[in-house]
């Protein structure tokens, strides 16, 4: 007798494979139509600026903002200090070499003269008086030396006659030695004046000459404090423009103490800031372009200064030949400033896109033009209009420039 097998109810082994699988499916889909969903931005195209990729020549330049100044600028600086009596020259004026443009008055300074000139009259009366003395002590010197030399000459006289008639015997042995004696005597007195003579004559030399070089020093320097008194009178230190003075009647200036400069106006110069990313290739000797009512001038650039300052630096360009004619201190222009030569290449319209990308990637419109898809690029040189594009993109491909921050994370931008 056959038996009736019943089917069990409920969830078999089996079934958790098809349940496995289900999900799985179920879970692949999802991600294609709402994964790829979630990286789709969409937008107006009108709100968007659009650029096409071409072929052509990149100029290796960059354009920097510069202003006017003079080509060089000469500061003052008070070499006395005092109070400030009179102001002869205003700011902005023209001024020549040696123009009296501040009056300082210095009480100490002109005490320190006074004493300085009685210290030297002290200094000129000393040598009067020393001059004196030893011209007093020199005749009687050679008084007592004439003296000496008569008294010598005639004691050896009298001395050679009583040796005579001593030998003769016609004088006693003491007359002789005392006339003997008497003209030794008179042989050692002569010496001892004639080098007292001489030493007297060495002395004065000496003295004298000490003496008069004291007082020349003192005289070349009282001769700077008459300087001193003389740099009372701040004069121009240049032909130029008075560019600033920090000074008024009745204010008190200290030494070292700058007061103002002057503008050295036979030519001009224009400094500009550069931005650190181009440090390494801006070097001197580069040429510049400036444009001002449809003509260009030609520059140099000068010099580079080390210094970096809120990621900028700063350098200075010269006019090579001529100049505009109404360049004035302190105006704005605008110069194409070379780094390279020029060369062809593909060219990347400039757009704010490469604030949000850094220049790794960029939004590149289909051939519908409504789609855009997110590639990867690598960027090159860059100047004021183009981009050199380096890999990543094809002459005639448009893209978008503007900026990509409102995207997020998209991958693809639809147009409406």
């Amino acid at each position: 007798m056959d038996i009736k097998i019943e089917k069990k109810k409920g969830v078999r082994p089996k079934h958790f494979g098809y349940i496995v699988i289900g999900l799985v499916v179920f879970f692949v889909g999802w991600k294609m139509v709402f994964g790829k969903s979630a990286s789709t931005f969409r937008t107006e195209k009108e709100k968007l600026s659009i650029a096409e990729v071409s072929f052509g020549k990149f100029d290796d330049y960059i354009t920097i903002n510069g202003a006017v100044a003079p080509i060089s600028t000469i500061y003052m600086d008070a070499y006395e200090g005092g109070r400030v009596t009179e102001k002869l020259i205003e700011e902005g004026a023209t001024v020549k070499k040696g123009d009296i443009i501040l009056k300082l008055e210095n009480r100490a300074l002109y005490e320190q003269i006074l004493a300085s000139e009685n210290n030297l009259a002290l200094k000129q009366n000393d040598l009067r008086s020393t001059k004196l003395t030893f011209d007093a002590r020199q005749v009687e010197g050679r008084k007592d030396l004439v003296s000496a030399r008569y008294d010598l000459q005639r004691l050896k006289r009298n001395y050679e006659q009583n040796k005579s008639l001593y030998e003769e015997e016609l004088i006693s042995k003491e007359d002789y030695l005392v006339a003997k004696e008497n003209y030794e005597l008179s042989q050692k007195q002569f010496d001892i004046i004639k080098v007292q003579t001489e030493q007297d004559s060495a002395l004065r030399n000496t003295s004298l000459s000490e003496l008069d070089t004291d007082l020349a020093r003192m005289k070349k320097t009282l001769s700077m404090v008459y300087e001193r008194i003389d740099h009372l009178n701040v004069r121009a230190p240049a032909d130029g423009q008075l560019g600033f003075l920090d000074a008024e009647i009745g204010q008190n200036i200290r030494q070292g103490q700058r007061i103002g400069q002057v503008n050295v106006l036979t030519d001009y110069k224009i400094e500009a800031e550069i931005d650190e990313h181009y440090i390494d290739r801006v070097k001197r000797d580069l040429t510049a372009v400036l444009e001002r009512n449809g003509k260009e001038y030609k520059l140099r650039l000068r010099k580079v200064y080390p210094e970096v300052r809120n990621g900028k630096f700063k350098v200075d360009l010269v006019f090579l030949d001529q100049k505009p004619e109404t360049i004035r201190s302190g105006q704005s222009y605008n110069i194409k400033l070379q780094l390279g030569q020029s060369n062809d290449a593909l060219l990347l319209p400039r757009g704010s896109f490469f604030q949000s990308t850094g220049g790794q990637w960029i939004f590149v419109l289909d051939a519908s033009g409504e789609t855009a898809w997110r590639r990867s690029i690598r960027i090159g040189k860059q100047n004021s209009r183009y981009y050199e594009l380096l890999e990543g993109l094809e002459a005639g491909e448009k893209v978008i420039t503007s900026n990509y921050d409102s995207f997020g994370e998209a991958e693809r931008i639809v147009l409406k």
